[in-house]
């Protein structure tokens, strides 16, 4: 059965680019996050030391420090001084999600997403709402108690419960399903299917907060540069899992910048993924140019003052 303008009009990306082409950056992230795993396996599981550590703080090929920047001001905050490596490594950190967007590290590292990102494909396949919001403050007043539970206990305190370390520790060493990261993971997986839609990511984390005042100024963006051929499908914040983070760029017009500059944004890509119009696609921070109009050969560009 032929399909009308309509439906034509609102093919699914699918339709319009294949599987593949719906679902690339979503690939690519899956696959950086195994490989950002795979550097740490090696050494306990094969004896092939590449990245000795966790993600809190790691040594690669016994030259490059990497060390969370979260993690160092708890350790500063319980009075305990930094060493110059580790010092340097949170200087590298800083410095590469400043460029790349600093909740980058939501999206293409840290080992929880795949499990939020699965209990939100679930919500969204099975037509539940977002359940309860908790708000936005919350993740912020986490990193001042996890800081000042730090000053008191003279521990890096929010290490003891985070999701996110203690599962890389229960992969790394093998401590999984014996261990507190198996029980976290179904804690944070019952929440965000349960209550709150990307609730964990998006509203409790104070890791993915405190990467988020990092992004405030991050040079990689996502920019709507098409936006003018958005037909209202949806479907971008449907998968996004900081949804709110779209419109400004999106339903806006000249002037307003097409650039996503909203530090919540993950740069997950999902929207460049779903959207069958191509509106979105990785931009620098500055680039105020929009595609207004023409066709696939030739399209007018302007550049929005």
């Amino acid at each position: 059965m032929s399909r009308t303008p309509a439906q034509i009009e609102k093919a699914s990306a699918v339709e319009v680019k294949g599987w593949f082409g719906a679902h690339k950056w979503l690939l690519a992230r899956r696959a950086a996050q195994l490989g950002f795993l795979a550097l740490f396996v090696t050494g306990p599981w094969f004896g092939l030391w590449i990245t000795k550590g966790t993600l809190a703080s790691s040594l690669t090929f016994d030259v490059l420090p990497l060390t969370d920047p979260f993690i160092a001001l708890q350790t500063l905050a319980a009075g305990h001084p930094l060493e110059t490596t580790a010092l340097i490594g949170v200087a590298i950190v800083v410095a590469g999600y400043v460029l790349v967007g600093g909740r980058v590290y939501c999206s293409w590292v840290c080992p929880i997403n795949p499990v939020t990102d699965l209990a939100a494909w679930l919500r969204n396949r099975y037509g539940l709402d977002k359940g309860w919001q908790p708000p936005n403050s919350l993740r912020l007043w986490l990193i001042g108690g996890a800081l000042m539970a730090s000053a008191v206990s003279g521990t890096v305190a929010w290490e003891w419960i985070n999701p996110v370390t203690v599962l890389h520790r229960g992969i790394v060493f093998g401590t999984l399903v014996t261990g507190l990261g198996g029980l976290l993971v179904i804690a944070v997986f019952a929440f965000d299917l349960g209550v709150s839609k990307h609730g964990w990511c998006g509203h409790v984390c104070p890791v993915g907060a405190f990467y988020s005042l990092i992004g405030r100024i991050a040079v990689l963006r996502v920019s709507a540069a098409k936006r003018a051929a958005c037909d209202d499908c949806m479907d971008c914040f449907r998968v996004c899992p900081e949804p709110q983070v779209i419109t400004p760029a999106l339903k806006a017009e000249a002037p307003v910048s097409p650039v996503i500059l909203a530090s919540d944004c993950t740069n997950c890509g999902r929207c460049i993924d779903v959207c069958a119009k191509d509106v979105f696609r990785f931009a620098l921070r500055g680039d105020r140019r929009e595609e207004i109009g023409g066709d696939a050969d030739e399209t007018e560009i302007r550049k929005v003052a």
